[in-house]
């Protein structure tokens, strides 16, 4: 098998003024977790649709498995798995029999009882859909996803709602299939998360790939060393004022955080404190920490991920 499981062209998608997906392209690589990132309305859904054969695209080629595809097919599903970001259930069958009537559907799938012990659901078989927990829930639909044991899967936000132990718990599901080989295409909320998961991060704006990258290498890519980062309720002129000094800064107004970016913690804090004293700005919970892939987003977006 070629070294990419899935290449992207120039693809695009545009509904009458609005470019949904304006020229996007990206390869993955077979056996790696890739994140696609982006804002609310960036065009990602969009994106993922058309790679699962939800949508069709107008322009562009989409190479599954080193084959060009006009259009995702029966063949191509036999090797896809997909969890959406909603699956609504049958409440009063119990999760053997969920998995038993999604296995069905395909020619090829797994053992039942191997796909329970992977999901850590082995012990809730023969429970009903509707006594599960979150976590729980969760783990059935990545398990539903992966029942015909597909080379990739395309898993759209699959810790939303979760607590952090139920998040911590999928993520070790989702590294033990990487480990199986699989290929999964992640969606996310949680910069943590795609952090922690990703082999490679595409973030995407406007329709648009802005950037890609390893976590790491992405993170780097800020070229500084230290983020000073407080709760600052700023107006304008006082963002005016911040724009007139030497300082890198994005200011988050729906959180109302200042992130400066230094590679000289002192004199950017006694800036920063001479700036509030002249404008009676006040200022809470300042930290001082390293980057992060948020802080590679917002210094891209000027804007959070949840954000419309």
């Amino acid at each position: 098998m070629a070294d990419f499981i899935l290449e992207v062209e120039n693809l695009k998608k545009y509904y009458g003024p609005v470019k949904a997906v304006d020229g996007v392209s990206f390869k993955i690589k077979q056996g790696s977790i890739f994140t696609l990132l982006g804002p609310n309305g960036a065009g990602k859904t969009t994106t993922i649709e058309i790679i699962e054969g939800l949508r069709v695209p107008d322009e562009g080629k989409v190479i599954f498995m080193g084959r060009e595809i006009s259009r995702v097919g029966n063949k191509e599903k036999e090797h896809i798995g997909v969890s959406l970001q909603e699956t609504n259930l049958i409440p009063y069958l119990t999760v053997r029999e969920t998995l038993d009537m999604f296995k069905s559907i395909f020619s090829k799938s797994l053992d039942i009882d191997e796909v329970l012990k992977m999901i850590s659901l082995d012990d809730k078989a023969n429970t009903y859909i509707k006594n599960l927990s979150g976590g729980q829930r969760q783990r059935l639909v990545i398990g539903l996803a992966m029942i015909n044991d597909p080379l990739i899967l395309f898993l759209d936000e699959p810790t939303t709602g979760l607590d952090p132990q139920a998040r911590r718990n999928t993520w070790d599901i989702l590294l033990e299939l990487k480990k199986r080989g699989k290929t999964i295409v992640l969606t996310t909320h949680y910069m943590e998360e795609a952090e922690f998961l990703s082999d490679w991060v595409c973030i995407m704006d406007y329709g648009k790939i802005i950037k890609e990258g390893d976590p790491k290498s992405l993170i780097k890519s800020l070229a500084k060393e230290s983020l000073i980062e407080a709760e600052v309720d700023a107006n304008s002129s006082i963002l005016e004022r911040l724009k007139s000094t030497n300082l890198d800064f994005v200011y988050d107004t729906k959180h109302k955080r200042l992130i400066l970016k230094t590679d000289d913690i002192l004199s950017t804090i006694d800036l920063l404190l001479r700036l509030s004293k002249e404008n009676s700005l006040q200022i809470k919970d300042l930290v001082i920490r390293q980057p992060n892939l948020e802080d590679v987003f917002l210094s891209l977006t000027g804007r959070t991920l949840r954000e419309e």
